[in-house]
């Protein structure tokens, strides 16, 4: 497998390779780095997000369009269609980011991927990068479901087990690891009846918790 296999993904084929590479080249290898075209295609991605939820939910007002927006540009969304992607196996990194895992970082896989949108906007102009981007994302748009998205999956847990007269799930922290700045948690998400167990990661308590409880909403549902 190579880089070139990211492009191939994302179903756009570089007409300027250096691009490509900056977008793939994080500020501890040298420069030049991604972080301009990270600043770039944030805005490319907001806007496109934001133009794809005021077409398909032509009802909502404006703050629950603000909290969808919000939750699908967030650096965990990011990190998880950069790790599908296999971002992080060909990222240019400065040898102490390598030893430290900085491969795996979410903030970096995430920032990696926004400006990977930003170079193909240079390299190919707004209609190609807002093909790639509603590619990418129509898996998660065709998730939402009104009435829902705003409320996060520790809340949605609570309502289905309260609407259900069940106990609610007790949240226990596993592991904490890493550096004060880097810290990375494991969380379960234990539930009496029916019993279930589940483990959510992420980079502080909160998102870990939110991430075990989508995992049992998942498999109450199944």
């Amino acid at each position: 497998m190579t880089a070139q296999s990211i492009a191939r993904k994302l179903g756009h084929q570089f007409s300027d390779q250096s691009l490509f590479r900056t977008a793939l080249t994080h500020r501890s290898f040298g420069t030049p780095n991604n972080e301009r075209l990270e600043f770039l295609g944030d805005g490319v991605l907001d806007f496109v997000i934001a133009a794809s939820l005021f077409h398909r939910f032509p009802d909502l007002p404006e703050g629950d369009l603000s909290r969808l927006r919000a939750n699908l540009v967030r650096q965990e969304t990011l990190h998880r269609l950069a790790s599908d992607l296999n971002i992080g196996e060909f990222l240019r990194l400065g040898e102490g980011e390598l030893k430290s895992g900085g491969a795996q970082r979410p903030s970096i896989l995430a920032d990696a991927l926004e400006a990977m949108f930003g170079a193909i906007y240079l390299d190919a102009g707004f209609a190609a990068v807002q093909t790639v981007i509603e590619k990418l994302y129509t898996p998660l748009l065709d998730e939402l479901k009104p009435g829902q998205f705003q409320k996060d999956a520790k809340t949605r847990l609570q309502e289905w087990l309260q609407g259900r007269k069940k106990a609610l799930p007790r949240y226990q922290l596993l592991e904490a690891t890493g550096a004060a700045h880097e810290q990375r948690f494991e969380v379960a998400c234990e539930i009496e009846h029916p019993a279930v167990r589940t483990v959510g990661h992420g980079s502080s308590r909160r998102i870990a918790e939110q991430v075990a409880a989508e995992k049992a909403l998942k498999e109450l549902h199944a």
